[in-house]
């Protein structure tokens, strides 16, 4: 069969890569063709665009590449017809790949979708128009299946796919990634500030700002595989900070705390159990835009799917030296710490077992063949 695969970000680059495995386990001679990362192409196939060259973060950035956007969509249905796959399977970035899915529909592709467009946090109005052009929904958030049936929408839930991504890696020797990447022996704060430019230079400086109030921890910069370091060095003016490059799990596997910006991140840090704090800030013009059309009461993921507030959330002017540093601090003392491994404990009993890309991978197969 022909897979046409469009995921666009580092999340769906990694969600995506461990689909494609699953897929090729079902069908050993698939052809693969898709919009994605450094991991995916690892699996093979072959890599039409990397999410590098589209990555265009809140409303205001998005309105100013419009252009660009337009031409990535054109490419991009030129592409699929040349190819004429079997079945289109979009992950997440709904933004772009909701509109390819209406003219795939047009066309009639079969289109799948892997992680749901988070049309239960703004425009709930989608809904209609996924059920008119996705035949297929694979959703990885427990919440989802019975928003979808508020709307007379059947969609599958299969499990978080990190749950797998985490469970499947080595574990790594602490000791000598300190030694290899010169950690000194202090306990070590994480710093996730994001994958996008935008997003990085809006968190990283407020999170730096706390390195001289906690000498006896370690500031370690998790880069993000999108990045250079030559962006992240203008940063870094403070001696008790390192920085270690796409390699965010392993350093989450040794870290005490961390200081995380909101999305799939604050999910990932739970799942090593870490305690966090969130951070959110964005464009003045975006932020204003975003609070009238998003009906949620938490911004991270791990509140929302547990319905209520497990990790504090720091957003747009509360994220500032004097919060974060008193919520970093509650974070380093027993009591907060307790709780918040027994919240992450609960959390990830209501993610699913192992398999999401497996199971995923079955239904699109068993759908097409």
């Amino acid at each position: 069969m022909k897979y046409y695969i469009i995921a666009g970000e580092a999340s769906g680059d990694l969600h995506g890569s461990n689909l494609m495995k699953a897929l090729l386990n079902e069908d050993s001679e698939a052809q693969i063709r898709f919009w994605g990362g450094d991991l995916m192409q690892s699996v093979g196939g072959e890599l039409v665009k990397h999410y590098k060259e589209r990555q265009f973060m809140g409303f205001a950035e998005v309105i100013f590449n419009l252009r660009k956007i337009f031409g990535h969509i054109k490419f991009c249905k030129s592409d699929i017809e040349k190819f004429v796959p079997d079945v289109i399977i979009f992950i997440d970035n709904s933004g772009f790949n909701l509109r390819i899915a209406k003219w795939a529909k047009e066309k009639h592709f079969k289109t799948h979708y892997y992680i749901s467009p988070q049309v239960w946090a703004s425009r709930a109005g989608r809904v209609e128009k996924i059920k008119r052009d996705i035949d297929a929904m694979y959703c990885i958030l427990p919440f989802e299946k019975e928003f979808y049936k508020k709307h007379n929408y059947d969609v599958h839930f299969v499990g978080h796919p990190l749950i797998d991504a985490i469970a499947d890696r080595h574990q790594i020797n602490e000791s000598e990634f300190r030694q290899q990447h010169q950690l000194s022996t202090k306990p070590i704060i994480a710093l996730l500030p994001g994958s996008r430019k935008q997003e990085i230079t809006k968190m990283l400086g407020v999170m730096l700002s706390l390195v001289d109030d906690f000498e006896n921890y370690q500031f370690v910069i998790a880069g993000a595989p999108s990045q250079d370091f030559e962006f992240y060095e203008r940063f870094i003016t403070k001696n008790n900070v390192n920085f270690i490059s796409n390699k965010t799990y392993d350093l989450l596997s040794i870290s005490y705390a961390a200081l995380v910006t909101s999305g799939t991140a604050t999910l990932e840090t739970a799942l090593y159990k870490v305690p966090q704090v969130v951070c959110y800030k964005a464009n003045a013009i975006s932020y204003q835009i975003a609070k009238r059309i998003i009906t949620l009461k938490f911004i991270s993921l791990v509140n929302l799917i547990m319905d209520r507030e497990v990790v504090t959330e720091l957003i747009q002017g509360d994220l500032n030296k004097k919060r974060l540093k008193e919520e970093l601090g509650a974070i380093l003392q027993s009591g907060k710490r307790e709780q918040l491994f027994l919240d992450y404990f609960e959390l990830e009993k209501k993610l699913g077992g192992k398999g999401a890309s497996k199971t995923t991978a079955q239904l699109i197969y068993k759908a097409i063949k």
